[in-house]
């Protein structure tokens, strides 16, 4: 039985730090994105076919095949004609927190080191810091959004891009977009953690961005933050029928990683669970073990008066201690390898960097391993105590019980 509980504390504990792990690096990834991206991106404004024109009058009765016609007959204008107008509208929605203007280009950054390809983002500072974390990634890099601020000709460069141009804050860089070139001044450095974005963006004043890459109208997209995150593909389908363009979530935008880290939780649940069970059946087999070797102790406390329940209750009880035992120690177990494992230094370089652990504590995670646990005590507990309760004294004191 000690063997039982000690498994059921190993059970809970483990369940629970491994659900931390996974969940911990799922919303570090989520935070990360949705601080250089935003929850919803607004681009391509949407222009009907003749064909979804027609199929565009259906009603709320129309089907989901209706609806995806719908979507698959639709073309797209590149960019966004008006981000004025459209962020103006944007501001109507009650979930929105922040809209910024995005004007994005390909350029090749030419520094007296090497040259590499680049893309721009012409943002307005202010409007862009409302819908990303981008005070922080420069805080955590060198430089000053102040120096940015003031300098018509400053840029903000990915870590990863100043280190292969052999770039540092004050240093100077020329950008070339088809035949024009200019020089520009390194303000800044940000560091976001995805590879991705360190290597090729470079920030830079919208107005700028408009005079470099000849466009002096419309933008790229739109990048917008919500109160809500978790509103976001709701948020997006209503803005694309209200403002006729293309909104997409951070869900959406996301999906095959966030599958992935779905697929390790789920993973790593199931994994766990089975410590769980296999201590489930060890405690099964020592409560139909007792039942064998006790049944005379049995026949003689059903003679006294104790009812089939009362013999049922006892071996339930019994697992119930073991579950309330083992559960309160998962717990604790469980609370105290999260925070050591939190601690711990990792190098993590891909879709993100970090240094250390992720770990992400919820309540769910020790509901979750509560109910498991439960689930299977309690079941091999009820099993032993139906047939102990089923035992006849009569049948004992002849030996024909069975």
């Amino acid at each position: 039985m000690l063997m039982s509980l000690a498994g059921i504390i190993f059970g809970v504990g483990f369940f629970v730090v491994t659900q931390a792990q996974t969940s911990g690096f799922e919303h570090f990834f989520i935070k990360v994105i949705l601080g250089t991206n935003g929850a919803i991106r607004i681009e391509d404004k949407i222009q009907d076919t003749i064909f979804a024109m027609a199929a565009g009058g259906h009603g709320a009765g129309a089907t989901k095949f209706e609806v995806a016609a719908d979507r698959e007959s639709r073309k797209y204008v590149e960019g966004v004609e008006d981000p004025e107008l459209l962020i103006k509208a944007l501001h109507n929605f009650r979930n929105v927190s922040g809209a910024s203007t995005v004007l994005e280009g390909s350029v090749i950054a030419d520094s007296s080191f090497k040259n590499d390809n680049a893309k721009i983002y012409g943002i307005r500072l202010d409007d862009h810091l409302a819908v990303s974390d981008l005070a922080n990634q420069v805080a955590r890099g060198t430089g000053s959004l102040d120096d940015f601020r003031s300098s018509p000709q400053g840029i903000l460069m990915g870590k990863q891009l100043a280190d292969r141009l052999r770039l540092n804050v004050g240093d100077s860089l020329i950008l070339q977009a088809d035949t024009e070139q200019r020089r520009y001044r390194v303000s800044a450095i940000y560091f976001t953690g995805v590879s991705d974005i360190d290597r090729v963006r470079i920030y830079m004043h919208l107005g700028e961005a408009r005079s470099l890459l000849k466009k002096t109208s419309g933008a790229s997209f739109i990048q917008v933050a919500l109160f809500d995150r978790e509103r976001a593909p709701q948020d997006a389908a209503q803005m694309e029928q209200v403002l006729h363009h293309g909104a997409q979530s951070w869900q959406d935008r996301e999906a095959p990683w966030l599958q992935a880290f779905q697929a390790l939780q789920i993973s790593a649940a199931l994994t766990v669970s089975t410590i769980i069970l296999i201590s489930g059946l060890g405690m099964f087999n020592t409560l139909a073990m007792i039942v064998i070797e006790k049944t005379k102790e049995i026949a003689i406390l059903r003679s006294m008066g104790f009812s089939r329940e009362d013999i049922l209750r006892i071996f339930v009880w019994l697992g119930a201690i073991v579950l309330v035992l083992g559960t309160i120690g998962g717990w604790a177990m469980g609370a105290g390898v999260t925070y050591g494992v939190s601690k711990l230094p990792i190098r993590i370089r891909g879709i993100f960097t970090t240094d250390t652990f992720q770990v992400y504590v919820s309540i769910w995670h020790y509901v979750v391993a509560t109910i498991t646990a439960a689930v299977v005590v309690m079941t091999a507990a009820v099993i032993p105590a139906r047939r102990a309760a089923r035992l006849e004294p009569g049948d004992i004191i002849r030996g024909t019980s069975g």
